[in-house]
Order: structure tokens, then C-alpha cells, then sequence
């Protein structure tokens, strides 16, 4: 059985950075790519970030290109989401998530990921 557990959220001032973690239990996290998505208040889950299971590919949602950064540790079983220039918009309940190698669909949509974290909170204050 996999976990995935964040971590790393919390309360922060409009412009200022948070660093999310999310830790991965069993032996096979190098074998998968990895998603963030997030969920704000009376709002539908979006995807923000996805990472292959090297890392050499990235990718972003427009919202946040230039502003956050996906990156794994595969020795760790880590990946992580900094966030850099945060705005109140950002806020939202943010998930990690395990692509399901087997599932067809896009990276950008929750259907093809089988794991999901319990989700660590973000609020950006104006």
C-alpha cells in the first residue's frame, strides 16, 4: 500500500515562498511521476505541477509558471513543490499525487493518478 504524506504548508504574506513536501512510502516512487493539485474554498480541484519519474520533465500550470518549481528526490522519496511569489489566489488546500502509469489521459487530469496525500493547507494573506 502506498502513502503519500504532505507537508510544508502554512500561513504566509502575499510575495513570500513555502516549500511543500511529500513523502512517499514503498519501495517502487522512482518508477512513477508525480502531481501537485490543489483545492480552493468552493472550487473544483487544478492541477498545478507534474514531474516525470526522473524529473527530467516538468510541467505547469499557466497560473503558476514562472513562480513555482516541482523537483523529486528519488533516493528520499520525495517530491517537493516550491512556491515562490505567492499570491491569495494561491490559497487552497494543496494534494500530492501518484500517476498511474497504466492510465490513459492527460498529466493535468485527476483521473489518472491512484494515490493521493491527505493534502496540507496554503493561505496567503493580502
Amino acid at each position: 500500500q502506498v502513502q503519500l504524506v504532505e507537508s510544508g504548508g502554512g500561513l504566509v504574506q502575499a510575495g513570500g515562498s513555502l516549500r511543500l513536501s511529500c513523502a512517499a512510502s514503498g519501495r517502487t516512487f522512482s518508477s512513477y511521476a508525480m502531481g501537485w493539485f490543489r483545492q480552493a474554498p468552493g472550487k473544483e480541484r487544478e492541477f498545478v505541477a507534474y514531474i516525470t519519474w526522473n524529473g527530467a520533465s516538468t510541467s505547469y500550470t499557466d497560473s503558476v509558471k514562472g513562480r513555482f518549481t516541482i523537483s523529486r528526490d528519488n533516493a528520499k522519496n520525495t517530491v517537493y513543490l516550491q512556491m515562490n511569489s505567492l499570491k491569495p489566489d494561491d490559497t487552497a488546500v494543496y494534494y500530492c499525487a501518484r500517476r498511474n502509469t497504466l492510465a490513459l489521459g492527460p498529466m493535468s487530469s485527476g483521473n489518472v493518478y491512484d494515490y493521493w496525500g491527505q493534502g496540507t493547507q496554503v493561505t496567503v494573506s493580502s
